[in-house]
């Protein structure tokens, strides 16, 4: 126990937490700090295109074998269909409207790719091996959730003005997923070569903009929460405690399909489980400015994390060692 709880402590304060928590804070406090809206649309863009061109750059590095492709695959059929789930619950508890149901949902549906470096640091520390190409699933899995949760928050007004067929198109040409995926390909057709050309660029400077960028959005979340108190209830946080189990079973069906091995069906339990709070929120500033960051981001950051890295990687490790 005592281990957990350093992990999470560890985690908890770590630079790009805490500058969420110093926006948030001196939100609440009233204080003038601000984040420009172009600077922060900026940040957006520009995490965009680091997470998508990283990611296709690691797609490319593990070749496009067999076992590769089928976990690509069901990876992001996983990311595209658990935001469904989740809009469902909270749709038809009627917890949240549709616009901040589908932000959330979008949420859930992708990934965190801390929550995903601490289990990778948990299955060595019990000396578990996984598949090295779950790095490349969790790049994969971070874009399907944005294009679905939108599809979701737009899919009345767009499909009464021109049916499907306008709904896909305005989903599909969104800014922030013309980003993602046109860098995701670049980083692809590049591969390593491209990614080391670019690192001074792409990959240096994220971490301290990550800081900026959560500095904005606790900003921002802080502010909602000092205008409307009562958005997060004690239902909405129960949501972001089941939801997180609900994706971990749908997890645990992929990996038995794909026959991982107990560190890889861990690995993909895990994503599964997480949700975003980097990638998605980047978007959603951009796709849906009128969703809420004081509902999305606190249950992402403030219910979901804590909750997987204190006691879900634990329960998601026994489930795939069990799976194996």
């Amino acid at each position: 126990m005592e281990q957990f709880i350093g992990l999470l402590a560890a985690n908890l304060l770590s630079p790009v937490v805490l500058f969420f928590v110093l926006g948030l804070t001196a939100a609440l406090l009233r204080s003038d700090l601000e984040v420009p809206q172009a600077v922060a649309k900026a940040l957006a863009l520009y995490l965009m295109l680091a997470i998508g061109f990283k990611g296709g750059a690691e797609v490319a590095a593990h070749g496009a074998d067999l076992r590769l492709l089928a976990s690509l695959l069901l990876g992001m059929l996983l990311s595209f269909a658990i935001p469904f789930i989740a809009f469902a619950f909270l749709r038809g508890l009627g917890l949240l409207g549709t616009t901040d149901a589908a932000a959330v949902a979008a949420h859930y549906g992708s990934i965190s790719i801390v929550t995903f470096a601490v289990a990778t640091d948990r299955l060595a520390a019990l000396n578990i091996d996984y598949e090295g190409y779950m790095v490349a699933v969790a790049a994969a899995m971070e874009t399907p959730a944005i294009v679905s949760g939108l599809w979701l928050a737009h899919r009345s007004a767009v499909a009464e003005r021109g049916g499907n067929g306008a709904l896909w198109r305005e989903v599909g040409l969104n800014g922030s997923i013309v980003m993602l995926v046109g860098a995701f390909a670049i980083g692809w057709a590049s591969g390593q070569e491209g990614l080391a050309a670019v690192s001074p660029f792409i990959v240096d400077p994220f971490q301290g903009v990550l800081c900026l960028f959560l500095l904005d959005m606790g900003l921002v979340a802080g502010r909602g929460m000092r205008g409307s108190q009562r958005q997060i209830g004690l239902r909405l946080v129960g949501f972001g405690v089941v939801m997180p189990l609900t994706s971990a079973l749908l997890g645990a069906v992929a990996a038995a399909i794909l026959g991982l091995s107990a560190g890889g069906a861990a690995l993909l339990i895990t994503l599964a489980a997480s949700a975003s709070y980097i990638a998605v929120p980047a978007a959603m500033r951009l796709a849906l400015p009128e969703a809420k960051p004081s509902i999305y981001l606190t249950l992402s950051l403030g219910v979901t994390f804590p909750f997987n890295i204190s006691l879900g990687i634990p329960l998601y490790i026994a489930l795939g060692q069990w799976l194996a």
